[in-house]
């Protein structure tokens, strides 16, 4: 706590870059010769399979997946199946947890969970943790549950990598070729669709300032 991050916005960056970026920032923390970081961009479509994957939850071939211009890649983060796309918001927090005093890598995905829904709540959303399940819900009794973030992270010697994905814009069908973390009976949704009526880019761009805002006073404050 209190040790400073800078957010830096990428932009749109293929998968593959943005694993290398995070790499070489994971490399220069752990050195002492960088800050602690929080990445913030956009991916083109791209499916990601994390450690905990099963062949299953992915309901396209990679050969058809392909077809489309949808790469797959495995992953050296937690979690199992997600996909990421334009209109998404993906965060990755480059934190030295060790030097932050924080060696308890649960107690991280429970902050950023809070840091989400801290940034939800600004934008006048109520949205939840769901024992059991890591990520992000929206808060109110309908079923099926309705996730709105996911989140699946990476400690190298202390440091964090990946990260969360939190739906802003992005089309929902997006997730029809995968079981969605692995998690039956659960529907995607997105910022947008809980409160329609905002154009698009202002909207993601609202989302990205509360979501910088809620992780500096989650992680800093």
């Amino acid at each position: 706590m209190g040790n400073p991050i800078v957010v830096e916005w990428l932009g749109s960056v293929p998968y593959g870059v943005a694993l290398a970026r995070q790499e070489q920032a994971v490399a220069a923390c752990r050195a002492g010769r960088s800050p602690d970081r929080l990445l913030l961009l956009e991916h083109p479509a791209v499916i990601t399979l994390g450690r905990g994957s099963q062949p299953q939850n992915l309901r396209t071939s990679e050969a058809q997946l392909a077809t489309r211009g949808i790469a797959v890649h495995r992953v050296p983060r937690g979690g199992d199946v997600t996909w990421h796309g334009p209109g998404q918001l993906v965060g990755y927090p480059i934190l030295h947890l060790e030097r932050r005093g924080e060696k308890d890598v649960v107690a991280y995905l429970r902050r950023l969970e809070q840091a989400l829904i801290a940034a939800l709540s600004g934008l006048g959303l109520a949205a939840r943790p769901v024992a059991g399940k890591t990520g992000v819900y929206m808060a109110d009794a309908q079923q099926p549950l309705r996730k709105i973030a996911s989140i699946g992270v990476g400690v190298k010697r202390w440091v964090t990598w990946h990260g969360f994905a939190l739906n802003v814009t992005n089309d929902p069908a997006g997730f029809d070729d995968i079981v969605p973390c692995g998690l039956q009976g659960v529907e995607m949704t997105s910022v947008a669709q809980e409160l329609g009526g905002l154009p698009e880019r202002k909207l993601f761009d609202a989302t990205r300032a509360r979501v910088a805002e809620a992780f500096l006073e989650s992680f800093c404050g």
